[in-house]
C-alpha cells in the first residue's frame, strides 16, 4: 500500500506539471494571436509565479479530497488486511488436518485445497480491482483540480494582465525569482473564496 501511494503522489506530480504548463501554453497562444511587437523593440511582459507545494498545502478544496482519498485507502487497506487474515486461517486449518489425517479422503483435500487457491485467486483480484479504482480516481481528482485552478486563473487573470503565471514546486522550474512576482497567496485566497465544501454525511 506504500508503494501505492507512491505511484499515486507520482501520478499527482505529473499532473500539476501538465496542468500549469497547459496553462502557460494556452497564456502563450492567446498571446501569439496578438498584434505582434515591432521587430527588434523590447516585450514587455508581466510575469508572476505560484508556489505549488504551497498551494496544495493551503486550498481546501484539495486537501478535503486528500483527506476523502487516505480515508478510501484506509478502507481498502483494512477490508485487505481483514480477507487476508481470514484466509490465512483457513490456510492453517487445512494444513493441520492435512498432517493430522482429518480428511474423510483425497478427493476432499483436493476439494478443499483447490477452493483455498481460488480464495487466494480472488482475494488477489480483489486488490489489483481496489487499487486501479483508487488511481482511477485519484487522476479523476488531479483532473479537477486542475480545471479548478485553471478556471480560477482566467478569472484572476482578466483584472491582472499578466502574461505569463508559472509554477514552482521546488527547485524543479524556476531556480530563482523575487518574492514580488510571487501570487501563491492571492491564488489560495481566491480559490479558497470560490470552495464551498459538499455537506459531511
Amino acid at each position: 500500500m506504500r508503494r501505492m501511494k507512491y505511484i499515486l503522489n507520482g501520478f499527482l506530480a505529473l499532473a500539476m506539471v501538465l496542468m500549469f504548463a497547459q496553462c502557460t501554453e494556452n497564456k502563450t497562444n492567446e498571446s501569439s494571436n496578438a498584434a505582434p511587437a515591432a521587430v527588434g523593440g523590447p516585450v514587455n511582459m508581466k510575469i508572476a509565479y505560484v508556489e505549488i507545494d504551497s498551494l496544495l498545502t493551503k486550498y481546501r478544496f484539495w486537501n478535503d479530497l486528500n483527506e476523502m482519498m487516505i480515508q478510501k485507502e484506509e478502507n481498502i487497506r483494512t477490508t485487505l488486511n481483514e480477507k487476508a487474515k481470514e484466509l490465512d486461517k483457513e490456510m492453517r486449518e487445512f494444513q493441520r488436518k492435512l498432517e493430522n489425517n482429518g480428511f474423510a479422503s483425497r478427493e476432499r483435500a483436493e476439494q478443499e485445497n483447490m477452493r483455498i487457491a481460488q480464495k487466494q485467486r480472488d482475494l488477489q483480484q480483489l486488490q489489483e480491482k481496489l487499487t486501479s479504482e483508487l488511481q482511477t480516481e485519484n487522476q479523476k481528482n488531479s483532473l479537477q483540480l486542475r480545471d479548478s485552478i485553471n478556471s480560477f486563473l482566467k478569472i484572476y487573470n482578466k483584472d491582472k494582465g499578466y502574461s505569463l503565471i508559472i509554477s514552482n514546486t521546488g527547485f524543479d522550474n524556476l531556480l530563482y525569482a523575487d518574492q514580488a512576482f510571487n501570487i501563491t497567496s492571492e491564488i489560495v485566497e481566491g480559490l479558497n473564496a470560490r470552495y464551498t465544501p459538499a455537506a459531511k454525511k
